[in-house]
């Protein structure tokens, strides 16, 4: 499987030329709550700020040509945080699945998907998710995944869980990588606000990821912060482990 992509000129549009593109690309979506408070706003509007930044990037995604995006939105542990932020979270997730989710859809024919736990999650934002997924299902473009409720452990977990209901006794890395969320493996994690961790992001993907760091908070992350993590990426001599 190819783990990276040619791309035509896109001069034209006034993108840059991208010789080499990854094929997966992840992002981990923070620094919203220090936008807010570097602004001296709630943290629900760092949130909303940057799910701006991600239906703009979402859509680059598509028009540049890479096949699948994983955006980490929010995480198992995220759960610990105050009532009401995570109360302001879910309510801008069903926020974004009722006015965004078409205006994503339709940029470069994007499919959605989301990953992640249902465990915990209402059933109106769980039907409103189901109703984006197949609703977009029969799209070409760049798959967007949104995390939500997602931990990288769990989800190694539930592979491993499934394949034994499977009947496996043997359990292979073939095995988990058959059932896990997403496919295929991530080649180039992109993470802005200056933090350098996974975060429990796409552990089992991210075996032979690329990373690229910014100090940019994500509010404040633009294409040119995407065109300069892809750059880089085409610049790295990529082993595999070898």
């Amino acid at each position: 499987m190819a783990l990276f992509s040619k791309k035509n000129s896109t001069a034209q549009s006034g993108r840059p030329d991208f010789d080499i593109l990854p094929e997966h690309v992840g992002i981990i979506m923070d620094g919203n709550g220090r936008w807010a408070k570097k602004r001296g706003l709630p943290r629900s509007a760092g949130h909303k700020a940057g799910a701006e930044v991600f239906r703009n990037i979402s859509k680059e995604c598509g028009r540049l040509g890479i096949k699948h995006a994983t955006f980490y939105a929010f995480s198992t542990e995220n759960w610990r945080r105050p009532k009401e932020e995570v109360d302001a979270l879910m309510r801008l997730f069903k926020e974004y699945l009722l006015e965004a989710k078409a205006d994503i859809a339709a940029a470069e024919n994007n499919k959605l998907r989301f990953i992640g736990e249902r465990e915990g999650i209402s059933d109106e934002l769980l039907r409103l998710m189901d109703e984006a997924e197949e609703d977009t299902k029969n799209n070409t473009g760049c798959e967007i995944m949104l995390a939500v409720n997602y931990g990288g452990r769990q989800e190694i977990v539930s592979a491993v869980n499934k394949s034994l209901r499977e009947g496996k006794t043997q359990i292979t890395e073939q095995d988990i990588s058959d059932n896990i969320y997403t496919v295929p493996e991530c080649d180039l994690i992109i993470r802005p606000s200056g933090e350098e961790r996974l975060s429990n992001f796409l552990l089992w993907q991210a075996a032979y990821s690329e990373f690229w760091y910014s100090d940019v908070l994500w509010p404040d992350f633009t294409n040119e912060d995407l065109y300069s993590a892809l750059r880089e990426f085409e610049k790295r001599n990529r082993r595999f482990g070898g």
